[in-house]
C-alpha cells in the first residue's frame, strides 16, 4: 500500500540542499514546497497548513528554532511535524530543538532513506 502524499515545506538558504531535499521526499509522491529563508517560510504558513516542515537550524534573519517555536504556538499548525536540519551535533542544539517543541532533529549529511521513513512516520503519528 503506498503511502499518503503529504505537503512537505523545506526551508533551507542553501539551493543545493532544497534541491536534494526535494528530489528526496518527492520520490514517495509528496508535494514540496521549498523556501530560502525563515521569513520566506513564515509567509507560506501564512495561508497553508502543510504536513511537515523541514527546517534548516542555520539560516539569514530567522533560523529554524525561531520559526519552530512560532509554528508550535499557533493552533492550526499543531498538527504539523517540524523536523530541525543541522550539520553539528552537539548538546546546545539538542537542547535547543527539545526546548522549541521539535519532533526530530535530522543531521547532515543525510541519508535518503532514513529521511524519508522519519518523515512518514513522524506525519503519520501526528495523524493518529
Amino acid at each position: 500500500m503506498a503511502a499518503m502524499a503529504y505537503t512537505i515545506l523545506v526551508a533551507d538558504d542553501e539551493p543545493a540542499i532544497r534541491t536534494m531535499l526535494e528530489v528526496i521526499l518527492s520520490a514517495d509522491g509528496h508535494e514540496i514546497v521549498t523556501v530560502p529563508d525563515g521569513k520566506a517560510a513564515l509567509d507560506y504558513l501564512r495561508d497553508h497548513t502543510p504536513d511537515a516542515l523541514l527546517l534548516d537550524v542555520q539560516m539569514p534573519q530567522m533560523d529554524g528554532f525561531e520559526i519552530c517555536s512560532r509554528v508550535k504556538r499557533v493552533k492550526r499548525l499543531s498538527g504539523t511535524a517540524v523536523l530541525l536540519l543541522t550539520g553539528r551535533d552537539d548538546d546546545r542544539i539538542r537542547d535547543q530543538a527539545r526546548l522549541v517543541g521539535a519532533d526530530d532533529l535530522i543531521y547532515k549529511p543525510l541519508s535518503g532513506k532514513n529521511l524519508r521513513g522519519r518523515i512518514n512516520q513522524l506525519i503519520e503519528a501526528r495523524r493518529r
